[in-house]
């Protein structure tokens, strides 16, 4: 799966080479701490899938602008920043693999760590005046707190719809790729139509990737590959798509043990609720819907010109749906 990134990342190696080592500047303070954090942090970087999309999203419309690595930029500076106050509200030690930030430095650094990355970002829109980046960056951070605190609100009750699940997952997680896309567009000056298409695109994405995050958690034999230690989200009270569709298929008897399950958790009865969901469809009926959105992602690009690039933007989308990490 690795590989298929890899092949996507040929067509624009140069520009993301650029990228990382603007990235490393615009990180950096004048505060010995700071750099210190950034600096562990840079050095386990992730797949960077969301400046990858603002960088093929820009090339395919046009030539590659300064604005385009600032895009990259500060899309990158607000997924690290959630990614670290995700680890605080979750009390997650690891992250990819490696100590998380609140894991070695404890939770107040990492929470300001969170709220500086997050000011880079804007300072990076506002001291280059680019205003339609600003209001993206604002309402993208305004979406992702808000779905993180729906999320919770619904935890507690357990009584998510999949209407209320779909959301949730486009605030918390879509949203964030929806502005790369539409940032990557706006960046070479693509006109308002084509800006919102590329939004669309992107939010498609996003929600076919959280739900085949959600789908890890039913795949035993992925543990280690991922990463995500199963059953996690049935210990956070998390209501996802598969979970959800088998409660709504569920007997009476059967709905009610479910239920009860998850909201008196313990790892004895991950396995029992596991055959549950798959006795009633729920890991297939969310397969089907991410294949679906996944589908009309792509029919967004048909009506582009065929090219390397769009080649590339297919690939990546077919990998969200295909990886195994």
């Amino acid at each position: 799966m690795k590989k298929i990134l890899e092949k996507v990342k040929i067509s624009i190696n140069e520009e993301m080479k650029t990228f990382e080592k603007q990235f490393n500047t615009i990180i950096k303070s004048n505060v010995p701490l700071v750099n210190k954090i950034t600096h562990y942090i840079i050095h386990r970087k992730g797949k960077q899938i969301r400046p990858m999309f603002v960088f093929l999203i820009a090339k395919m419309l046009g030539p590659i602008q300064k604005k385009t690595y600032h895009t990259a930029s500060l899309i990158e500076l607000i997924h690290t920043a959630t990614l670290v106050h995700d680890d605080v509200i979750d009390n997650s030690y690891l992250r990819r693999g490696s100590f998380s930030i609140n894991a070695i430095w404890k939770n107040k650094i990492a929470v300001l760590v969170g709220d500086y990355l997050l000011s880079k970002s804007l300072l990076l829109a506002t001291e280059n005046n680019y205003h339609d980046l600003l209001k993206i960056v604002c309402r993208t951070i305004k979406d992702m707190s808000e779905g993180e605190l729906l999320q919770m609100e619904k935890s507690k009750k357990l009584d998510i719809t999949e209407r209320i699940y779909n959301q949730i997952i486009y605030h918390k997680t879509a949203s964030l790729i929806a502005a790369s896309c539409e940032g990557g567009a706006r960046s070479v000056n693509a006109n308002e139509d084509t800006a919102l298409k590329m939004r669309k695109f992107g939010g498609l994405t996003g929600i076919a990737f959280q739900i085949k995050d959600d789908l890890f958690d039913y795949n035993e034999s992925n543990e280690n590959l991922t990463g995500k230690p199963i059953g996690i989200d049935f210990r956070e009270k998390k209501m996802t798509l598969p979970l959800i569709y088998a409660i709504q298929k569920a007997s009476q008897n059967d709905q009610k043990w479910i239920l009860n399950s998850i909201k008196n958790y313990d790892e004895k009865k991950r396995h029992q609720i596991i055959a549950y969901v798959k006795k009633y469809g729920g890991i297939e009926y969310a397969i089907q819907k991410m294949i679906r959105i996944r589908n009309n992602a792509l029919k967004i690009l048909d009506s582009y010109p065929d090219s390397t690039i769009k080649k590339s933007l297919k690939k990546m989308v077919n990998f969200i749906v295909e990886r195994n990490i």
